[in-house]
């Protein structure tokens, strides 16, 4: 192989591995059409992976509401996603104490999303005051403008923290799979609302 062949291997591997990188990002240029901060969220219906469906005006009205959307099943258990929630129930408590709610949202298809979202969890229950709901179909995501429309994704990852009235307090929407939400973050801006 010639010196000039190796060259442009090179630079071939340096651009397919940019190609790559880029690949795991939403465009960047397109403006998300989700809520902003001062927003009020819309009503919406959940279904917890256990017992009935809640509206978000029903939590709503119980104190501040968390909302955690994680990347559901995109054909693998996302380890972004599981340590996040790791993060959140270690503070479990703490938000127990801020009379906070915590919805994680797991989108995706509905066949086999349900099974998808127990095998997530493997066996650990959710300590109060979280909940897993599961979004078939992205009837959540696309509502609020979270369905990262791309091969090998689902949603982009969130979180959001409303008030009483749904009004958005606090949002951080992740253009890639890393840079979320960390449970300090949250627990930060639910500590700055009034109490109830």
């Amino acid at each position: 192989m010639t010196r000039q062949s190796r060259s442009a291997l090179a630079l071939f591997a340096v651009f397919a591995a940019v190609c790559t990188a880029v690949s795991a990002e939403a465009p960047v240029s397109d403006e998300l059409r989700t809520l902003k901060l001062g927003d009020t969220a819309k009503d919406v219906e959940f279904q917890p992976l256990e017992g009935d469906k809640i509206k978000l005006s029903q939590l709503a009205k119980q104190g501040p509401v968390v909302l955690v959307v994680l990347r559901g099943y995109p054909g693998y258990q996302c380890p972004l996603c599981s340590r996040q929630v790791a993060e959140f129930r270690k503070h479990a408590e703490e938000f127990k104490q801020l009379n906070a709610k915590v919805v994680l949202i797991y989108p995706g298809t509905a066949e086999k999303l349900r099974e998808r979202a127990e095998e997530f969890l493997a066996g650990k229950e959710l300590p109060e005051p979280m909940l897993l709901a599961i979004d078939p179909g992205y009837g959540f995501t696309s509502r609020y403008g979270l369905r990262w429309d791309a091969p090998g994704e689902t949603a982009y990852p969130s979180a959001f923290v409303l008030d009483e009235q749904r009004t958005v307090k606090f949002r951080k929407v992740s253009r890639t799979h890393g840079d979320r939400a960390t449970a300090k973050e949250v627990i930060a801006a639910l500590s700055e609302m009034p109490a109830t």
